[in-house]
């Protein structure tokens, strides 16, 4: 298995929730602001544009030596060589993807049950992406939310890292890091808000305060 990235600040892009800035420039942006990983998320897009879309993301990621996951799809994902990709519960079993995917890249699972996060590092997950934690709406396939609690269970029951998506924002970051997640995976609120580096600054502030805190007990 190989060793998971810093899962601290995890951006996930949506286009859509972008406010119309170019990607890129949205990326690169978070990144400043102190992101430690990104996922490229295109579930609307071809092959054709998603590689390109992943190319151009590529290069800010590469530049700023910030790991790229690629969402669902193995085959761009090993098109451009990224250190990343990140299945759900319904796409490409995770036996099968590590199979095409060797040791390349490092592979990530979303699961919402203790379940389904100990099949998951049963079958070999660098990493877990554990929600929505709360409701969300820039996730259409979210889910209903699990909650604290069970982000709790899920965080206690597996060796892996877990990073907590779905609702998260700078209001309940710090409660989230209490559970033992390695970090927060966030949307809307770094892409959606007026100022991306300033919003990603003031959750990793909140996030870096609470690591310490974790450490200091």
């Amino acid at each position: 298995m190989l060793a998971a990235p810093d899962l601290l600040l995890y951006l996930c892009t949506d286009r859509a929730l972008a406010l119309g800035r170019p990607i890129t420039g949205a990326v690169e942006a978070a990144i400043a602001g102190g992101v430690t990983m990104v996922q490229l998320r295109e579930k609307e897009a071809s092959a054709g544009e998603f590689y390109r879309i992943a190319r151009e993301v590529q290069a800010v990621t590469r530049r700023h030596h910030v790991p790229l996951v690629i969402n669902d799809r193995l085959d761009i994902a090993l098109a451009v060589g990224a250190e990343g990709l990140h299945i759900g519960q319904s796409d490409l079993p995770l036996p099968a993807a590590r199979r095409l995917a060797g040791k390349t890249m490092f592979i990530g699972l979303s699961a919402s049950t203790v379940e389904e996060a100990l099949e998951a590092q049963a079958a070999g997950a660098d990493y877990l992406g554990v929600g929505a934690v709360y409701p969300t709406g820039s996730k259409a396939d979210a889910g209903e939310a699990v909650g604290i609690g069970r982000l709790r269970e899920i965080c206690a029951a597996v060796r892996i890292p877990v990073a907590a998506i779905g609702g998260v924002n700078a209001g309940n970051a710090a409660e989230v890091m209490k559970t033992g997640a390695a970090g927060i995976a966030v949307i809307s609120g770094i892409l959606s808000q007026p100022d991306i580096e300033e919003a990603a600054r003031n959750l990793r502030r909140i996030l870096d305060t609470g690591a310490r805190e974790q450490e200091g007990r």
